[in-house]
């Protein structure tokens, strides 16, 4: 693909951005990257924008509204979860117009979920993002997520399904509790758009940044390397190719 993604957030490239940088560099998929404590720039001449834990605060007047138009006109927007996306800490988006862009509802609220006991990973139906990727078969789990609502004309592709674990004497017993969505898509006017309520990077990322049949090696451009599982890296490439693609 050719130089299509504006990526902002994820601290710097040195730290957890170097997670999906790797991923994009591993896949071919030519990038800019914004760290966290940069103003955002005009998003002129790419197919998609990923925010991904990236402050609301770092926008220009305006430019949320005009990258909402953008959106509405074909570009594709991917946010992922973290403490500085969707609502997270401190209301980061939720009272933006991207509360309107984006294919799901917002809480009012912090909306961290953190897990101590295990979240395993839920497919709903078949979708571009997921195709080929074993979600049937061999699950993975994730260690916190943004807690969210599908919007009515959105689909919601996978689920993150909490679990409560009692033992009794040598055995263990896993009982469900809660199913929030995880990965959602939509459509803004022409744009695509995802969110994915976990982080891409750990400690939210949990086992699922290990998740595949062999490892992926890979270093983005003034990144560090990273190594993760094959089917992770998959997810994550063919997220970004749909959104990416209207």
């Amino acid at each position: 693909m050719a130089r299509q993604i504006l990526y902002a957030g994820d601290t710097a490239l040195r730290e957890s951005a170097s997670y999906l940088a790797g991923v994009m560099q591993h896949f071919g998929i030519e990038y800019d990257y914004v760290a966290s404590n940069q103003l955002f720039p005009q998003p002129d001449g790419y197919r998609g924008v990923v925010i991904s834990d990236y402050p609301a605060r770092n926008f220009p007047p305006g430019s949320l509204e005009d990258l909402a138009t953008r959106i509405s006109g074909g570009l594709g927007l991917f946010m992922i979860g973290g403490w500085e996306s969707f609502t997270g800490a401190a209301g980061e988006y939720t009272n933006t117009v991207l509360r309107d862009v984006l294919p799901v509802s917002m809480q009012s609220q912090d909306d961290r979920i953190n897990c101590a006991q295990p979240c395993l990973i839920e497919k709903q139906l078949d979708h571009p993002t997921v195709w080929g990727l074993p979600f049937d078969e061999v699950c993975p789990g994730i260690g916190g997520y943004n807690r969210l609502t599908t919007r009515p004309a959105a689909t919601e592709v996978l689920s993150a399904v909490s679990f409560g674990v009692t033992r009794r004497a040598q055995e263990y017993r896993f009982s469900p509790r809660q199913k929030s969505p995880l990965l959602v898509v939509g459509q803004h006017g022409s744009g695509r758009v995802a969110a994915f309520a976990s982080d891409v990077a750990p400690h939210w990322i949990g086992g699922l940044v290990d998740w595949g049949d062999s490892r992926v090696a890979a270093c983005g451009p003034g990144a560090n390397p990273i190594e993760v599982g094959s089917w992770y890296a998959r997810l994550f490439f063919q997220i970004l190719s749909w959104t990416a693609n209207p």
